[in-house]
């Protein structure tokens, strides 16, 4: 663990889980600082993976999953003609402008989940074909996926920097505080 997240008020599951679902954005967040649009842009290994194309998949994640929380459709619908896309920043699309969408998408999902009546709540899973037939998941369950999703991520995005310039998770944490 980099950074320390503080223990909740006595009984606040809610609290404790969004403290950790917002611990494991910064790991991601951080990956990003001081970078060129190049550079986070750059495919530093064999693999596909960037640290602006991480960004925009944890970002449209956790928009998908608030959608499906609040029975909507996700904001982009993917298959696997455009799967590929979640992972690349296209367009007009910069870091600078899904830091600033996560950022809202982050305030939606505390909201949400702050709102609602109990972390038991459930909503259907979707109808594709790794999820059970007519499965169901509880708001805790989501707050849990976030942290996995995140967590995992936040551990490719400190691989890809480090191999970009060097700077470790540590050091990133030192520069975000001033230090």
């Amino acid at each position: 663990m980099v950074t320390h997240v503080p223990a909740e008020a006595t009984g606040d599951e809610r609290g404790a889980l969004l403290a950790f679902v917002e611990e494991q954005r910064g790991g991601i967040r951080r990956a990003l600082l001081g970078l060129t649009e190049e550079q986070a842009r750059t495919r530093p290994s064999a693999s596909e993976l960037s640290l602006g194309g991480l960004l925009k998949h944890v970002a449209e994640v956790e928009q998908g999953w608030l959608a499906r929380a609040k029975q909507e459709p996700p904001a982009v619908a993917r298959d696997e003609s455009n799967w590929h896309e979640t992972f690349q920043l296209v367009g007009d699309e910069t870091v600078a402008s899904q830091l600033a969408y996560w950022e809202q998408l982050a305030a939606e999902t505390e909201k949400f989940i702050r709102s609602a009546p109990s972390l038991d709540d459930t909503f259907p899973l979707p109808p594709d074909p790794w999820f059970p037939p007519e499965g169901r998941v509880s708001l805790r369950w989501l707050c849990l996926h976030l942290i996995r999703e995140f967590a995992r991520h936040a551990g490719h995005a400190d691989i890809i920097r480090e191999s970009l310039d060097g700077r470790t998770a540590f050091e990133l944490v030192a520069l975000e505080q001033g230090r």
